[in-house]
């Protein structure tokens, strides 16, 4: 019997943990820019709500209280995502010491996760709501593995935390509870775990945690779900076979894309003994499929009556994270020997665990060869460095929260409003001189104030549309003499 206790496996978090910290390093030595999600992180943190839209608010929840105390800024989001990301693949870890016998399989699985791109690299790239189903997810399957196989009241807290936080993440993660209680009840096994009374813990629980989001969301269920189902059911006004044509086409791409370079690892790890692992079977893998049949046909149902017509791969985080466990869990019911296995795995782990960071860097760092700048290539502080050395604004009203997020992490103490969200109304009576910024597209862009920016003046504060002006300033890591152009103005400016 070979042994699993977390001292076999402990090597594997305190690698992950220096993985980590290096992605952190790597962040803030790639540029002072934010993205969109993390400017939207920065944005949204001047208020604290219950909804902000779209998105449901766990992430922005977790952010505003980091930035309560450590204040906003780039080390403190960079180690909110990184941390999250760690615990999430620690209890991924946890997970499968718990199903897997070979200690090395725990170690493949866990890894394992570095073979799925929308895992590795968006999620660092630029992805916060995502990041949080993962983290999410992983508390939820490892409660509710520990409930089938060691049920205790601990079991069931820890799988209501998870559904609570899954649903404060995004509203598909409800899809994987769904499907985990479909898969269990269909053993007749596990039914006394499903029909246990401590599940009374596991709904309470979940239930508090999202009773002030479900408040909100009943007065705003258009405003939170609008934007997500015109990104699904977008389709160029097909027809309805068409739409159903493409919903199923976008949702095979999809798995395709998560999943491709896993299976991909997988075979050139294990070789020919892939194939006949694949036909092994043990109770864990019969209630994986089952969930995950269930995953799928409930996004075809989604297809065919809601009218989904593009899946994004990154909307399959919820269930297809177990994947790399689904594999080991395949092999080791197949018995296969994984000592020649687990060193090619651990080859490939190394050349990920490089080649990300150094993508990631180079993506950006590489625009002074090529000439092709990425939003983090854009000189925001810069440009507000020199437009402060005007006057000290008051308060700031951005073009879009892309640049609100941006200024308002170089100057937290003043409040950034943007155009695009008007949730966001503080007083600015007495606040003198307003700040006006717009980004102008390199290419033709207009120069002057734009009409949605002089109607929201004229809107809220009765101003007619001032004067504008432009500022270039050189790009992060430029090439030659380019420069990227703001557009600003000032409202009665005064020092």
């Amino acid at each position: 019997m070979i042994k699993t206790g977390l001292r076999d496996v402990s090597w594997i978090f305190v690698l992950l943990a220096v993985y980590f910290t290096l992605q952190i390093g790597v962040r803030l030595a790639t540029s002072h820019s934010l993205d969109l999600d993390e400017a939207e992180q920065v944005f949204r943190s001047q208020w604290l709500a219950a909804g902000y839209g779209p998105q449901p608010p766990f992430y922005n929840w977790l952010q505003y209280a980091v930035f309560q105390f450590a204040g906003v800024s780039l080390v403190a989001l960079s180690v909110v995502k990184n941390l999250l990301l760690f615990s999430a693949y620690l209890l991924y870890g946890l997970t499968a010491r718990l199903v897997l016998r070979d200690k090395a399989l725990v170690a493949i699985a866990t890894l394992g996760l570095l073979t799925i791109p929308q895992m590795v690299f968006e999620m660092q790239r630029d992805l916060t709501h995502t990041v949080a189903v993962f983290f999410s997810a992983s508390i939820f399957f490892y409660g509710f593995i520990r409930s089938l196989k060691q049920p205790s009241l601990a079991s069931y807290l820890i799988t209501g935390i998870g559904i609570g936080f899954g649903l404060l993440a995004k509203y598909n993660f409800a899809i994987l509870p769904a499907a985990a209680l479909i898969g269990a009840l269909a053993d007749a096994r596990w039914r006394s775990r499903i029909f246990d009374r401590r599940l009374a813990v596991t709904a309470i629980v979940a239930l508090v945690i999202t009773l002030p989001h479900l408040f909100w969301l009943k007065d705003n269920l258009d405003f939170a779900t609008a934007r997500t189902l015109e990104k699904m059911t977008a389709s160029d006004n097909a027809g309805y076979p068409m739409q159903v044509a493409m919903g199923v086409g976008s949702l095979a791409l999809a798995i395709v894309s998560f999943a491709g370079l896993t299976v991909a690892v997988f075979a050139v790890v294990f070789g020919k003994n892939l194939r006949p692992a694949l036909a092994a079977r043990s109770e864990w893998t019969r209630l994986i499929e089952r969930m995950m049949l269930v995953f799928v046909i409930g996004i075809l149902f989604l297809i065919v009556f809601g009218g989904a017509a593009g899946i994004k791969d990154r909307w399959l985080v919820p269930m297809l994270f177990i994947l790399p466990l689904f594999f080991c869990l395949k092999i080791d019911a197949a018995g296969v020997q994984t000592a020649r296995a687990f060193r090619r795995f651990m080859a490939i782990v190394a050349i990920i665990m490089i080649g990300v960071p150094a993508a990631l860097y180079g993506s950006v760092a590489a625009a002074r060869f090529t000439g092709h700048y990425e939003r983090l290539n854009r000189p925001y502080a810069t440009m507000l460095e020199n437009l402060r050395k005007q006057a000290e604004p008051a308060a700031i009203l951005a073009g879009d929260s892309l640049l609100a997020g941006n200024l308002r992490q170089d100057i937290p103490d003043v409040p950034v409003l943007s155009v695009d969200y008007p949730g966001f109304r503080p007083d600015l009576s007495g606040r003198q001189p307003l700040l006006l910024v717009w980004l102008i597209p390199p290419k033709g862009g207009s120069e002057g104030l734009p009409p949605t920016m002089a109607e929201w003046l004229q809107a809220n504060l009765g101003v007619s549309a001032p004067a504008a002006s432009v500022i270039d300033v050189p790009y992060f890591y430029q090439r030659g003499d380019d420069r990227y152009r703001f557009g600003y103005a000032w409202i009665d400016r005064s020092n």
